[in-house]
This record gives C-alpha cells, structure tokens and sequence, in this order.
C-alpha cells in the first residue's frame, strides 16, 4: 500500500474516534441532561473526560500497533511533504483540527466550564490530537515530523479560538463534503511491462472501496468549505430588521481532481507493478455555494440543538458555482 495513504489513514483513526467523544454528549433520557450545565457537574466531567481518555488512549495503541510497531523507529526527523495530492491533505488538517477544537469546546461547555476555560480546553484537545500522530510520524524511520501538516493544524485550532475570544461565537466554520467521482473502468496498460488496470482499480486501491472510508481519504472527491453566516455580522438593530436567516451561509470550498498519486500520477498497485497514468490531468477546484449553518436553527429541544451543534462541520448539499485551473466554469445545480 501506498505510504502516503498511510500516513493519511492514521490521522483518520484519530479523528474518527473523536466523533465518538462527540455521542457523548447525545446518550441521555431526560431533557435536562442535554443542556449544558452552569456550573462543573461531575458526573458529566468524569464521563467526558473518562471516555475521553480511553478513546483517546485506545486509538494512540491501536495506530501503533497497526502501523508504526511493522517499521522502523529513528531519532525524531523531519519530513517535508508540501505539494502531496495537490495539498488538500493539508487543508484537512486545517478543518480536523478546528472541528476537534470546536466539539471540546461544546463538550466542555456542556459539564459546565465557563466559556473562556472551555475555548482553551477544546484547543488543547485539538492541538493533543493532531500532534500526536505527528509526533509517531517524527520518530518513525519510514516518515518524519510534518511541520506543514503543523502549521495546519495549529491554523485550523487558532481560527477556531480566535472566533471564541473575539465574538464569543463561530462566524466562519470549516466544513467538508465528499462526492466521490465516476472513475472510468476502461484499461490502461503499462508499455514498458504490460500491467493493465483502469483508474477505477487505482482510486480504489488508494483511497479505499467503501464510501465510509473515501469520505475522508479520496481527495478527488473531498471539498474543504469555509462557510461564513452574513447574519452573524450585522448589528443587533441590523438583525430585528433584516430578513436574512440567522442559518444562511455563503461558502467558499477548495477541491482537486485527477488526482493518483502524492505527486504524480504513477501508481503502484498492492502486486508492486506501476501503472503510468500521466494523461489523466490534475488540476484545482474552486466553489462559490450555499450552505445552512444548523448550529443556529432555533429549536425547543435540546436534543435536536445538540445534534445540530454536533454535525456543523458537515457541509450542506446546495446549488454551487466551480471554477477550476483547467479554465471551466460550471454550475452545480447540487454540489455535495
């Protein structure tokens, strides 16, 4: 298997088992057990932070022992991967680790820290997150230490306290979509070697078979959107006023496609054969759409406040504008 698919699989894993943190908060029957408290309620502090741990400590041992325990281990070293698949790895970065920030924040809030003790909880458990898989790729011989994918990370967690420290709200949410491409089944065969596969075969290789696992890994299909909500910027006399609704977002996305490979378009299949697949052209994708921010739908219950507070990092499929580098304009009647 590739290495850099790896690589990207174990920040997965991570952030994976965060959204569990996130059901958490959604395992109670009374009503009252969805509001976040005033004050530091310990049964939620030993269940948040209990379960925290555990998952947190269950998914570090499991990465090691799925991933880095086969290879190698080295002094801590460095890894440059700037420009791999076109850098939208990066970019989810960005968005995992404001996501994480964000969802420690509500799950502090929830136990009932107060606001400002929250912010710093959820960029500490963000920043925790994200670092340590690079951390066990800075002292694995096979990889290094990213301090691109640092940099990213550290971006995504300070969009996300910056917003908390100067509105005491997210303004600007980053978010993710994911719709996989129509990769085409017809034959390409190596002239050097006779290997023959189509793309499908190699996307399918690369990023996985099941939509579960492309969601996150097929950057042909991923979109990193910012969506930022105009309501939320106008003034208090503004809003009794306007007739924009307070969940209405504009939102700018970046994408790629023809992508096969972490810099060029050469794969190799789990055989060790290399298939050139150098016709198919990589190119960037940029999104002008629309999108609901469900944080802010009002609603009476605190079950569905919390549900719709839980999924905001998850873009809403709307009419979308695409501009690309290969100098198309196209219209998405709905874009996901």
């Amino acid at each position: 298997m590739n290495i850099y698919i790896s690589r990207s699989s174990r920040k997965i894993i991570l952030f994976l088992a965060f959204i569990y943190l996130g059901g958490l908060s959604l395992s109670g029957q009374s009503s009252n057990f969805w509001i976040p408290s005033d004050t530091i309620n310990k049964s939620r502090l030993w269940l948040v932070a209990g379960g925290g741990g555990l998952a947190y400590t269950a998914a570090s041992i499991g990465l090691y022992e799925i991933w880095y325990k086969q290879y190698p281990r080295s002094n801590f070293q460095f890894f440059d991967d700037w420009g791999e698949w076109e850098n939208m790895d990066k970019w989810g970065h960005a968005m995992t680790a404001y996501t994480e920030s964000f969802l420690a924040y509500k799950g502090a809030r929830w136990v009932g820290f107060e606001q400002k003790s929250a912010v710093w909880i959820g960029a500490g458990v963000g920043t925790l997150l994200q670092t340590t898989v690079e951390v066990m790729d800075g002292f694995s011989e096979r990889w290094g230490f990213s301090v691109y994918d640092f940099a990213f990370n550290t971006g995504g967690v300070g969009l996300f306290v910056s917003q908390e420290l100067l509105w005491q709200e997210q303004r600007i949410l980053l978010k993710v979509s994911n719709t996989r491409p129509n990769y085409s089944s017809s034959p390409i065969t190596n002239p050097s070697n006779g290997f023959t596969a189509s793309p499908r075969e190699a996307a399918f290789d690369l990023f996985g078979s099941n939509y579960a696992e492309a969601f996150l890994k097929d950057y042909n299909g991923m979109t990193i959107w910012a969506t930022v909500t105009p309501y939320s910027f106008l003034s208090p006399q503004q809003k009794e006023q306007t007739w924009v609704p307070a969940w209405l977002g504009v939102s700018l996305g970046i994408g790629a496609d023809g992508i096969y490979g972490a810099y060029g378009n050469v794969w190799t299949a789990p055989s060790g054969d290399r298939l050139p697949l150098l016709d198919i052209e990589r190119y960037k994708q940029y999104y002008l759409s629309l999108d609901i921010d469900t944080g802010r739908i009002r609603t009476k219950s605190p079950f569905l406040k919390t549900v719709f507070s839980v999924i905001r990092w998850i873009k809403i499929p709307a009419p979308t504008l695409e501009w690309n580098t290969k100098g198309q304009l196209i219209f998405h009647p709905i874009y996901w």
